[in-house]
């Protein structure tokens, strides 16, 4: 963020703290143009990281080439195994790129003005901390949405133009792989929160993300670990248990499965899309509040 955008961005928000209007819903305005105006240039900030357009372009790659397989694969026709295996490489690279550009724009964008002393320029200003944090988590939700549109979009054209049926079941599965990121996001952005550098929230999003993604096994681990009596193998079931009812599960996102086993117009089975959709916000939201509790302490 350049020091021009940081005048600007200041001055917004000054304005927004001036009355524009009467009623609640002027003010509810009033107040949330200064996080907008953060939020956009956090935006703009973020697709300039040459780390993250890396990420973006190996991905969009990586998609556009694995709907050239089936002519490596079997020159002569096209077949339902070399369909699913370019569906399940789609899917998996949307999943490992987009987790990898969440983590590392949520765990930065703090720490990095922190570090550049932005932030006190910022704060400075007649700006809340609370709207200044909103305006960049705001900020890095833009970024996850951009990428995951353009990751989700070429595999949805991939997929059209080889079977030329509208695959809305990949419209499911990337409407809930945003919630996924969303959850990663807000536990990432609230560890960065504490921190002064993006190296403990880039560690801290990871093992969220792992941890988040095998909650199913910690059930196992934690019924065998009570087996034995030992209370080192005790611990660990506790541990497990502890992990398991405070992390998300991670896995209830994923439509990996019916993507490579089910017809492309098929709406998703054994999911509730709108618990889920509440379930990532509920996680969400506890994310922001955490973040918000730790950046009030924080001496700046």
């Amino acid at each position: 963020m350049s020091t021009q955008d940081v005048v600007n961005a200041g001055g917004d928000a000054l304005a927004a703290r001036k009355p524009t209007g009467n009623g609640v819903f002027s003010t509810v305005a009033d107040y949330l143009r200064g996080p907008w105006c953060i939020a956009i240039y956090t935006w703009r900030e973020g697709i300039r990281k040459k780390t993250l357009m890396g990420f973006l372009i190996l991905s969009l790659l990586v998609i556009f080439g694995s709907t050239f397989l089936s002519a490596f694969l079997d020159p002569s026709a096209e077949s339902d195994m070399e369909l699913k295996l370019i569906k399940d490489i789609c899917v998996t690279t949307i999943s490992i790129f987009g987790v990898l550009i969440t983590i590392f724009i949520s765990a930065s964008v703090v720490p990095n003005e922190s570090e550049n002393k932005v932030i006190y320029t910022v704060l400075s200003k007649p700006v809340r901390r609370v709207q200044y944090l909103l305006g960049k988590f705001l900020g890095v939700q833009f970024i996850i949405i951009v990428n995951l549109a353009l990751m989700g979009g070429l595999f949805f054209i991939a997929l059209y133009l080889r079977q030329w049926v509208l695959p809305t079941l990949l419209l499911w599965s990337i409407l809930l792989t945003y919630f996924e990121f969303l959850i990663i996001s807000a536990f990432t952005f609230a560890i960065s929160c504490a921190a002064t550098s993006s190296v403990l929230p880039t560690i801290g999003g990871l093992f969220i993300y792992i941890t988040g993604t095998l909650t199913e096994y910690l059930k196992d681990v934690e019924v065998r670990s009570g087996q034995s009596g030992e209370f080192f193998d005790e611990m660990i079931g506790w541990l497990a248990y502890g992990l398991r009812n405070v992390l998300p599960n991670l896995q209830h996102f994923s439509l990996k499965m019916q993507i490579l086993d089910r017809a492309p117009n098929d709406p998703p089975t054994d999911v509730l899309i709108p618990h889920l959709m509440a379930y990532g916000l509920i996680y969400a939201v506890s994310g922001f509040i955490m973040a918000y509790l730790i950046f009030r302490r924080k001496e700046l």
